[in-house]
């Protein structure tokens, strides 16, 4: 048996050694000392389901923590399991000295893991001493459970504190101080497994107010998942005050134990990923060295045959636009591949570097992509591209020469077929021929005119030649197209001068025709003249209106006209013989090619214009005819207008004299449309004969009291009437089905408001609605009946409608919804608060319902409610059209 010290100490601590001290001065105790019964029963359940977790593994496990121990081989079959070490061989016998040794044995094997045992010997262990069997426990739990927990350079105790602090932190209500009293609310316990395996605990639904069942929960989540046996009473850590440290760090230790297996995997993961991240942005830089190398290897290669291209143009656009594409090359295609050259050096230097700080071989790029390899091909560009440029200034410098005598060739050119343009054309015409005698005489002015210009362009003409003949000598490029404009202008030239003689015969000719036509012209005005004015006055005679008031009237006027219909004979014989002038016009006009302008020069009467009105004085006549005898019957406009103030008088009546269901009121009515509707064929026939009236000028009908326009307004009062009639039967029947209200109470309503209705036109006047509401059983005041009023007559009209009669007794006998209610509605469902969620919208109503909610309620304002909290008052008030409160 091995010496052991005979102080006796029972620390929080039992493990001392050079390291590492975990007892401090306040927590040694005497060993004659009891320990707090709390803590003794929190220590033996912890400290025997901690042993039970290892010695399950041999398949064996303790019930009683002292007495299972005393003979030792359990003691070091527990060593033996969570060391992974062999003890020296138990001794078999029963007797006591046999057990002290096997005791002995297991604190000798706990002595040289360096641990300093304190007064702990191996006779209390036999005799079954709790105390000091539970101090043996808690070195083994410090020295294979606690002493190797490392986090931040801090060890064992602090260590696990700090690990504890860093994974609760971002929990509500969890702040880790210790191992006592920070785990008394169960909170803790269960961030750490939230924390590691969110997918076992639902913290959002934890309360603090219920520690015990955190607790069970933790207890349970961590036996069933995480294989931690259940060690603690949750009853005995919230009924102690304070907790027993080394059975709670006992507790705490087996989640460190079970997460650090995961955080080390996560670790390892991390540096794994991140030397792959490297590599992987080795590989991309590499590929991106050689893509970009090819591409501008390949630009190269296709570049340098458009620069060594020396095929020269015969237009000096031709080779401005060479100049420009080679300008362009240089603005705009080959800076990107400049700025890739130098990207490309740039990164290779960067990969190499890259690659020699990660301990990598360095890059070798493929054959011919070496960056030397890309300077040479580079430079070989370079070169060609300055004798490109020298070959196209030189070429464009001879284009020039060239361009500027083709140009005033063409400048010439276009100067004399401009002065040309039109000119053949102009010739050619055949003006004179629809011309008169005075634009005769002007063109053949107009003609001379012309004859001393083309003279003075010969000049020109032969200026021309000689250009073309100068660009031919020095072998223009397009001398073929030169020559065949000369030759054009040339031919051109000598057609205008045969054109210009035969224009000239032509007006001489045309001149001494026109003479003998303006002598025809000139007989044709006189006689036309008077001609026309006759007509003029029997048009203006046969459509002259006419008022009359007796049947002799209109006779008289049927004698004058016929009067007027035997002089048209000798009429027309007046306007054949004018016309008859105007034939030989056209005659000698068709013999000799003359084109005539259709203008008389001596009067503004045409041929067509005598026709037209004789045409029309023909037609007039038998319109006079027929308006003569049509006004015989316009004498019946006295019918219709007493029948439509009937009606309106008859449908004054029917809304307050129908009796019966609202149903049957409202066959009643659209029969009665109907008859009126069936009428309007008798407006319709009055209507055309007033538009008859009307166009022969009877504006007033003397034997009549009514208007056309009195019978309009009447006709549409009267189914605007009717239309209201029965749009009050329809809104009552709306208003009986959403209100409940039975047949009897309207017709209760309805004659309470023919009582009062003194005027029996549907309306009641203030004071007879007061006489109404009185007899009903209303006791009214000054104030309540004004309050009634702005309800019944919001327009302040001076009257009482039925309909409005009705909304405010239905209202008054029926139970309706208000905003207070649904304001008290939206109170419960945010749980008394005067503002309510999203998610308890969402939550508490159906999906169409809660989104109609959430898009028209108003984002709440006091200080008290979360981001995106919504205003339900306000909502509420508006849904019933009041202010906010």
């Amino acid at each position: 048996m091995m010496a052991v010290e005979t102080q006796a100490q029972y620390t929080t601590s039992y493990m001392m050694n050079e390291e590492h001290q975990y007892m401090t001065p306040e927590d040694e105790w005497d060993r004659d000392l009891l320990l707090d019964p709390a803590w003794e029963k929190q220590q033996r359940k912890t400290f025997t389901a901690w042993c039970n977790s290892h010695l399950r593994k041999a398949g064996t496990q303790i019930e009683n923590i002292e007495d299972d121990f005393r003979n030792g081989l359990k003691l070091m079959l527990l060593l033996e399991v969570i060391s992974g070490e062999r003890l020296p061989k138990p001794d078999k016998g029963k007797m006591r000295f046999h057990k002290i040794a096997n005791v002995n044995k297991a604190l000798d094997f706990i002595c040289s893991k360096g641990v300093k045992l304190v007064s702990i010997g191996a006779e209390e262990i036999v005799d079954g001493n709790t105390k000091m069997t539970l101090g043996m426990i808690w070195t083994i739990i410090l020295r294979f459970a606690i002493q190797d927990i490392s986090v931040e350079e801090t060890s064992a105790k602090e260590g696990l504190l700090l690990w504890c602090q860093r994974k609760t932190a971002p929990y509500r209500n969890v702040n880790v101080q210790n191992f006592h009293i920070s785990w008394k609310d169960g909170l803790a316990l269960c961030a750490l497994i939230h924390r590691h395996r969110p997918d076992l605990i639902d913290y959002s639904k934890l309360k603090k107010d219920d520690p015990i069942g955190n607790l069970n929960t933790a207890f349970e989540v961590a036996e069933k998942y995480l294989d931690i046996p259940k060690m603690l009473d949750a009853e005995d850590i919230v009924n102690t005050p304070k907790p027993d440290e080394k059975a709670i760090m006992t507790y705490v230790s087996c989640f460190y134990h079970a997460f650090a297996g995961a955080e080390q995997a996560e670790t390892a993961a991390n540096r794994i990923c991140k030397v792959l991240a490297v590599n992987q942005e080795n590989e991309k830089l590499m590929e991106e060295y050689e893509k970009l190398a090819s591409e501008l290897l390949e630009w190269i290669r296709k570049t340098i045959p458009w620069l060594e291209n020396r095929t020269a143009e015969h237009h000096m656009r031709a080779m401005q636009q060479k100049l420009e594409d080679f300008r362009d090359y240089r603005r705009v295609h080959k800076p990107p591949r400049v700025q890739e050259k130098c990207q490309l050096e740039i990164n290779f230097n960067t990969l190499q570097t890259k690659l020699r700080l990660s301990n990598r071989p360095a890059f070798m790029p493929s054959e011919g992509k070496m960056v030397s390899d890309i300077a040479n091909a580079w430079k070989g560009l370079e070169q060609v591209e300055k004798g490109y440029e020298e070959w196209l200034l030189t070429e464009i410098r001879r284009l020039e020469r060239l361009d500027h005598l083709a140009e005033k060739f063409k400048q010439k050119c276009s100067l004399h077929q401009s002065w040309t343009s039109g000119k053949e054309e102009l010739l050619s015409m055949k003006d004179y021929e629809s011309a008169s005698l005075m634009e005769i005489r002007a063109l053949m002015r107009k003609h001379e005119a012309f004859e001393s210009d083309l003279a003075a362009h010969q000049d020109r003409v032969e200026q021309i030649a000689a250009i073309a003949q100068e660009l031919n000598e020095l072998d223009y490029h397009d001398a073929s197209s030169v020559n065949t404009r000369c030759q054009g202008i040339c031919d051109q030239w000598d057609n205008l001068g045969t054109l210009t003689q035969k224009r000239r015969d032509s007006l001489e000719r045309v001149e001494k025709l026109w003479e003998t036509i303006d002598q025809l012209y000139l007989e044709f005005a006189k006689r036309a003249a008077p001609f026309n004015n006759w007509m003029d006055g029997a048009m203006e005679d046969l459509q002259d209106m006419f008022i009359v008031h007796s049947t002799e009237e209109i006779h008289s006027l049927i004698t004058a006209h016929d009067q007027f219909k035997a002089t048209l004979p000798e009429a027309d014989k007046e306007r054949m013989a004018t016309m008859g002038i105007q034939s030989e016009i056209v005659k000698i006009a068709q013999t000799y090619g003359i084109k005539l302008s259709g203008v008389n020069p001596y009067t503004n009467l045409s041929p067509q214009d005598i026709t037209n009105k004789w045409e029309t004085v023909k037609h007039l006549v038998p319109l006079r005819d027929q308006m003569l005898q049509e006004e015989v019957a316009r004498q019946q406009a006295n019918i219709i207008g007493p029948w439509i103030q009937t009606k309106m008088e008859e449908i004054g009546h029917v809304s307050v004299d129908i009796a019966g269901s609202l149903e049957e009121q409202m066959n009643s009515l659209k029969q009665y449309e109907q008859n009126i509707i069936n009428y309007k064929c008798n407006i319709d026939k009055l209507e055309g004969d007033h538009q008859l009236s009307q166009e022969s000028l009877i504006f007033d009908n003397k034997h009549t009291n009514y208007t056309m326009e009195h019978i309009r307004v009447g006709w549409e009062q009267l189914l605007t009437t009717i239309a209201r009639t029965i749009n009050e039967v329809e809104n009552q029947i709306l208003t009986r089905d959403a209100k409940g209200i039975s047949q009897e109470q309207l017709n209760e309503f309805r004659a309470s408001f023919n009582h009062f209705d003194r005027k029996r036109n549907g309306m009641m006047d203030p004071d007879d609605f007061r006489a109404c509401l009185i007899s009903m059983g209303y006791d009214l005041g000054e104030v309540e009946f004004a309050r009634i009023m702005t309800l019944v007559d919001s327009n302040n009209t001076g009257v009482v409608t039925f309909q409005a009669f009705i909304d405010f007794m239905t209202r008054e006998t029926a139970e309706t919804d208000t905003a207070d209610q649904v304001m008290a509605s939206f109170k419960i469902l945010a749980s008394d608060k005067s503002y309510i969620t999203v998610d308890e919208l969402r939550r508490e109503l159906p999906p169409e319902q809660a989104e109609y909610c959430i898009s028209r309620m108003t984002r709440y304002i006091g200080a008290d409610g979360p981001a995106g909290a919504l205003d339900y008052i306000s909502f509420s008030s508006a849904l019933y059209g009041e202010s906010d409160l």
